[in-house]
């Protein structure tokens, strides 16, 4: 027999295995109840993230402090939650009837509370991948607020350096300085950093808030302040998870609420028994292309192609949005603001009312038929199950099941491409889960040739749904890409959301066995080019043709 030689593992396999033992970790310590980040009970997590070097955190194993990765992260977490020695993940347990201000982080829908000034709650509704999300982030935070503590403390914490107590002097007293004073603080900062003092201007400024204009230098010092804290005084910072949550979780509580409150809408409305087409997607898309032209014959005109689009896109057109939001809800749209603590809002939209002559669609299939249009909001990770399989499921609430007619299932969302760029748009064939050989194939009603022609490069093949967007680093996604899976993009949502459909249509006979389904993803960003990840900033305007374009399509095969 021919002796085979041992090779060394690729980076790719050892990313691998320390995504693995991130979330083999995580699960422990949520079992566990509570962990110190920086002591023993965290080493796995961090050195896990330190050996994987995610690229959306940057320099994280270098010890220059990384600066987008840390906008990425403070945009995810509550205002407040650096100067917090105790975070506490709680399941809806009644703070939002309280006194303490429901703190909601700019580019995560979650509420969280400060306690008091060294606690933070913050609650958790949308299953494990939140959890993931959130101790992954405060690990980065703590791993960073560690090479701060390195960088300013001298002769074993008897002392710090000068630009330390500079700056200590600025945040302490809360100090309102002048322009050039703001400078000479930057040009100590940028030594604390390890940063060009450019780089700290600019991260100054994307800090920068009308309430508190030095935001990123508060920001600074309490992260080496808590972590000198914790290296000099003993006090350490600890994550604890409330026990409620600890039996709430994977039991699908607010996915059943929040479904059972779509269907009794659908059942108040009369239109439980029609035929039911389901779409993930945004709150604006389906809304704007039904709706806006008939809400605005003027912009409309003015306005060619999806340029009324963009219209509505800009942050200064709140009264026009009204206006389509209005004129909607008087032509067939309900709105079901979420209350069960999913964060997922719905729509719900009866195309009988629509008046078609206004619109952009021929009402080829809905003469006779007149369907039903759920739009959902985002669902997040391991959620999209969750939400997916109870609003599958029959509605319960009378003397016998009423199953759904759901003729469709179409998921648009954002995901990373791994070739093109930001704006272009990926029809998938498959899902795959991340780590495993799980595959998901589908026969996709959306195809290549359906979306060409927008200005946009379209791509189409596997999809791979990664635990975590931020767990990923360019050697796993470049073996995705090159490798015979033929990934061309990776998301959160898609197996979740597909594993809920075969289940519902192929065993338990919830819905039909000829459900449609349709996936469609806009690049969000290209995690293999270097500043093109999603630490680097949003789509803007990008957004719009392709956001547009596929739900098009998506209701044109509706309508």
């Amino acid at each position: 027999m021919t002796k085979l030689n041992k090779t060394d593992r690729t980076r790719a396999q050892e990313s691998t295995n320390a995504i693995e033992k991130l979330y083999i970790s995580m699960r422990h310590l949520f079992s566990r109840g509570f962990y110190k980040p920086m002591g023993i009970s965290g080493e796995t997590l961090r050195k896990s993230l330190l050996s994987l070097r995610p690229e959306i955190y940057g320099s994280i194993a270098e010890e220059r402090i990384e600066l987008n990765g840390l906008i990425y992260v403070i945009e995810r977490l509550p205002k407040g939650i650096e100067e917090c020695q105790f975070i506490n993940l709680t399941a809806d347990e009644g703070y939002s009837g309280s006194h303490f201000e429901t703190i909601i982080p700019p580019k995560r829908r979650r509420n969280c509370y400060r306690i008091d000034k060294d606690q933070m709650n913050i609650e958790i509704t949308r299953g494990r991948s939140e959890i993931y999300d959130i101790l992954t982030h405060l690990t980065f935070l703590f791993i960073e607020s560690h090479k701060i503590q390195k960088r300013v403390t001298i002769n074993e914490g008897a002392d710090f350096i000068r630009e330390w107590k500079y700056l200590e002097d600025i945040v302490i007293y809360n100090k309102t300085i002048t322009d050039q004073e703001r400078e000479v603080a930057t040009a100590h900062l940028s030594n604390i950093l390890g940063r060009t003092f450019e780089e700290v201007i600019d991260i100054h400024k994307a800090f920068e808030t009308s309430e508190k204009k030095d935001r990123f230098f508060h920001l600074i010092y309490w992260l080496g302040k808590l972590a000198i804290n914790e290296v000099l005084d003993n006090k350490k910072r600890k994550v604890t998870f409330s026990s409620v949550l600890i039996e709430e979780i994977g039991h699908h509580i607010y996915g059943d609420i929040w479904a059972d409150n779509i269907k009794k809408v659908l059942k108040d409305n009369g239109l439980l028994r029609r035929p039911i087409h389901i779409i993930s997607a945004n709150m604006h898309s389906v809304l704007n292309s039904i709706y806006a032209k008939g809400a605005l014959p003027n912009e409309a005109e003015e306005y060619e192609g999806f340029g009324l689009y963009q219209l509505l896109s800009n942050s200064d057109s709140k009264p026009l949005q009204k206006k389509v939001k209005e004129y909607a809800s008087e032509n067939g749209l309900i709105y079901i603001k979420d209350t069960s603590g999913t964060n997922i809002n719905v729509q719900v939209i009866d195309t009988e009312k629509i008046n078609f002559e206004n619109s952009p669609f021929d009402k080829v299939n809905s003469v006779n038929k007149k369907p039903v249009i759920i739009v959902m909001d985002y669902a997040f990770g391991e959620q999209a199950y969750e939400t997916m399989d109870e609003l599958l499921k029959p509605y319960k609430n009378t003397k016998k099941k009423n199953h759904l007619d759901v003729k469709s299932v179409s998921i648009m969302g954002k995901a990373g491409i791994l070739e093109g760029g930001k704006g272009d748009i990926m029809i998938p064939s498959a899902h795959i889960f991340e780590g495993t050989a799980d595959n998901y194939p589908f026969k996709n009603e959306l195809s290549k040739e359906d979306l060409e022609g927008f200005g946009v490069e379209v791509f189409d093949g596997s999809m791979i749904s990664v635990l975590g967007t931020s767990l990923q680093n360019k050697d796993l996604l470049q073996f995705f890409h090159d490798s015979t899976w033929n990934v061309i993009g990776l998301e959160m949502e898609g197996a979740h959301y597909q594993k809920a459909i075969q289940s519902a249509s192929k065993i338990r006979g919830n819905i039909s066995k000829n459900v449609k389904v349709r996936y469609a993803y806009y690049a969000s960003d290209n995690p293999l080019e270097t500043g093109a990840t999603l630490a680097s900033g949003g789509l803007g305007m990008t957004g719009v043709t392709p956001t547009y374009a596929i739900t098009k399509k998506i209701l044109e095969q509706i309508f």
